[in-house]
């Protein structure tokens, strides 16, 4: 049985951080083709005779703003280490950016969502013809580092792999639920399992049911206890 594995790395990344500490050994390399065989293994009723993974990422830019400026080699040394120990068939980039954001000051409430952020003693805002404005905003210009086209070459790679008959069956490490109609298209047509990296709740629109299109999915649909 052929299975691909298709990871979105960033999703994987900061998951397995949030999950395992950022100071604890060994996570950051991780040999992806042995975390997959593992998955299918424990978490389904597969017989894999073959796996192929593809891991689709983005270059971290090295510049004077860089927060972490180790981690452009530190990345370049990991993909490396993949391609020579065989452990991905095929890695895809995305683009990393850097922007400047503006947008509402808020804080976070018990479910992660934001709350904006009003004018409260000691800080008020006042008018000098209406006085107080309690329901004044505050704005903050913040810079913002992120990737793009990873979920993108995740759904690519899955749908045209599925479309050309190069896999029997998949398996998707990510949470992002933008992923979830190339998934649900996949699952017409093979059985394809979810795999949450991260410590939140699986996203609602990648799970999937045995009876879903017209296969299983095998039974992989949530972060596995590892």
């Amino acid at each position: 049985m052929r299975v691909g594995i298709y990871v979105d790395g960033f999703n994987l990344y900061y998951g397995a951080r949030a999950i395992m500490g950022r100071g604890t050994g060994g996570w950051r390399w991780l040999d992806l083709r042995a975390l997959g065989s593992r998955l299918i293994k424990d978490h389904s009723q597969w017989t894999s005779s073959q796996t192929r993974v593809v891991y689709c990422t983005a270059r971290i830019k090295a510049d004077a703003n860089t927060p972490n400026p180790p981690g452009p080699r530190e990345q370049h040394v990991y993909l490396r280490a993949l391609q020579a120990a065989g452990s991905t068939d095929v890695i895809a980039l995305g683009n990393y950016v850097s922007r400047v954001a503006t947008a509402p000051l808020a804080t976070a409430n018990r479910r992660g969502r934001p709350v904006i952020t009003r004018p409260e003693w000691p800080i008020r805002v006042k008018d000098d013809k209406v006085g107080n404005l309690p329901d004044a905003m505050f704005m903050a210009s913040v810079a913002r580092r992120e990737e793009k086209g990873s979920d993108v070459n995740v759904a690519a790679h899955l749908l045209l792999d599925v479309l050309q008959g190069t896999v029997d069956a998949a398996v998707v490490i990510s949470n992002d639920s933008d992923l979830a109609f190339p998934i649900r298209e996949a699952r017409l047509r093979v059985p394809v399992g979810a795999v949450n990296p991260t410590p939140n709740m699986l996203a609602g629109d990648l799970r999937g049911a045995p009876s879903d299109g017209s296969v299983a999915t095998g039974g992989i649909s949530s972060r596995p206890q590892t």
